[in-house]
């Protein structure tokens, strides 16, 4: 049984059919990491769909009304850049209550991952590229309301600027937003985060590193955080058809310990969200989610062994 919390829904399949978006890659993660040994069935916990009071934490009743009744106009789908249906609701409301049990399960063992979820392109008012309702923003906004944190840090490594969730938290002094992501990159509009790293085109495993760990150095003393929210985007991977930076899959992975590491050894749980992915072969995209996981399975037994070790 592994250490982290496990979160997964069948129904995250977003049915987009013949879409950049590969939203089959939620079941095939599930699927490689119980092949691999790493987890099993009985592991994955299954959420409820998030309640239109929670989504309310963040959306506007127009926006949700919207979704809910499927009266979208042309230009609110060419700007979401998904077709609709009520299957994508249900997919993007269980993926948004998926967070909200990964932010319970981090808290309970000090890492929860929703293997759905990350749409950080989402505003209050409207969805767009790919993220119809920004579920990190609603467990962030959930966990705050409920007293269980008071400063919640969102780290987003997807390789898109989470422009969605600077501009929800802008000038909220109880959320601290960082985002390193490509500059040229959508969206065009970037609402200033927090902390903002914009790389430049084809930037590469060693100057991504670099960055990303001064920027975390520089945000982790500006702010203490409760708990921190890690955007895992595939998406800066040298094989994306979305992006345009040069990260190899190790790489990835020595991100994705580099920010388990600076969390946990805070004794800061953390929320993992398996943002943005579209390699020209899915099987990249999934093993790249999946070493995810096994970095912050990694850095838990890590962080047990340091304490037992310094003690």
């Amino acid at each position: 049984m592994p250490r982290i919390g496990l979160v997964y829904h069948q129904d995250y399949d977003l049915n987009f059919g013949d879409h950049v978006f590969p939203t089959v890659k939620y079941r095939l993660i599930r699927e490689s990491l119980i092949a691999a040994g790493f987890a099993a069935d009985d592991d994955f916990q299954r959420p409820e769909a998030a309640t239109d009071a929670d989504v309310a934490l963040v959306h506007t009743a127009e926006w949700i009304g919207k979704l809910r009744r499927g009266t979208l106009s042309y230009e609110d789908v060419l700007r979401l850049e998904v077709p609709y249906s009520q299957a994508m609701v249900r997919a993007y409301w269980l993926a948004a209550g998926g967070t909200v049990l990964a932010t319970a399960l981090a808290l309970q063992r000090g890492v929860g991952l929703n293997i759905g979820g990350g749409f950080h392109h989402a505003f209050p008012g409207h969805g767009e590229g790919f993220c119809a309702i920004h579920d990190v923003a609603i467990a962030v906004k959930k966990a705050l309301q409920g007293g269980v944190v008071s400063r919640a840090m969102v780290i987003d490594c997807d390789v898109h600027h989470g422009n969605g969730t600077a501009a929800i938290f802008h000038n909220d002094p109880g959320v601290y937003t960082l985002s390193i992501h490509q500059y040229r990159n959508y969206p065009h509009l970037k609402p200033p985060s927090s902390l903002d790293i914009h790389l430049e085109d084809g930037a590469g495993d060693e100057e991504y590193l670099q960055k990303l760990e001064q920027s975390c150095r520089t945000a982790f003393q500006a702010f203490q955080p409760d708990i921190l929210f890690y955007v895992a985007g595939a998406d800066p991977y040298q094989e994306d058809q979305l992006g345009g930076l040069n990260l190899t899959m190790e790489g990835l992975s020595r991100r994705d310990h580099l920010v388990m590491d600076v969390a946990l050894t805070r004794h800061i749980p953390v929320v993992i969200v398996l943002a943005g992915g579209y390699a020209a072969d899915v099987a990249d995209t999934v093993r790249i989610h999946c070493n995810t996981a096994r970095a912050a399975e990694a850095a838990l037994w890590q962080v047990e062994w340091r304490s037992l070790t310094d003690g």
